[in-house]
């Protein structure tokens, strides 16, 4: 696995990276050594923040996690992408995708227990999407009491979502071609 390791408002220390590159190297299992991983260590106020993201196959295995120790956040967030490629093996894996492109042969030959979490749309909904602008999107979303809204961007006539984040800001989804 290749490991990119950048920081926000820390100080990148040798023992650090040493931390996680070691604790990263558990999921060498799991991937091809070309593989890339983009770990981005911030920290805000006294949070010490931990995202990985994976990008695979036309998908991404990502996991945040934050606390107050930066060493404990590292080993938490491997963990729970460990626990993600379990869970989800079947779904992210299939033979005829490339898949040996991105996943070791160990783990594609290893079969794991399905959790009984299986996936199942359970409603459908059609609504008709009338043009508005993204800050008008936020305050319907807002009104109807969701955490995302779906809407088509007057500015660029594309479907766009607009979504709640933490700290009481919104995140806007545009379409990549």
């Amino acid at each position: 696995m290749r490991i990119t390791i950048t920081g926000k408002n820390i100080e990148l220390t040798p023992g650090l990276k040493e931390a996680v590159e070691e604790r990263l190297s558990k999921l060498e299992k799991y991937f091809t050594p070309e593989t890339e991983v983009n770990v981005t260590m911030s920290v805000e106020k006294e949070r010490r923040k931990i995202e990985v993201t994976i990008p695979v196959k036309g998908s991404v295995i990502r996991a945040e996690q934050v606390s107050n120790d930066m060493y404990i956040s590292i080993d938490v967030v491997v963990e729970t992408i460990e626990r993600q490629l379990k869970k989800y093996r079947n779904k992210i894996v299939t033979k005829q995708q490339n898949a040996e492109k991105f996943f070791a042969e160990d783990f594609l030959s290893k079969e794991y227990e399905e959790d009984d979490d299986e996936i199942r749309i359970i409603r459908s909904k059609r609504f008709g999407i009338k043009p508005m602008y993204p800050e008008d999107a936020c305050v319907q979303m807002e009104l109807l009491g969701h955490n995302f809204f779906v809407f088509l961007n007057a500015e660029t006539e594309e479907v766009n979502v607009v979504y709640k984040r933490k700290g009481n800001t919104y995140g806007l989804i545009e379409p990549e071609f």
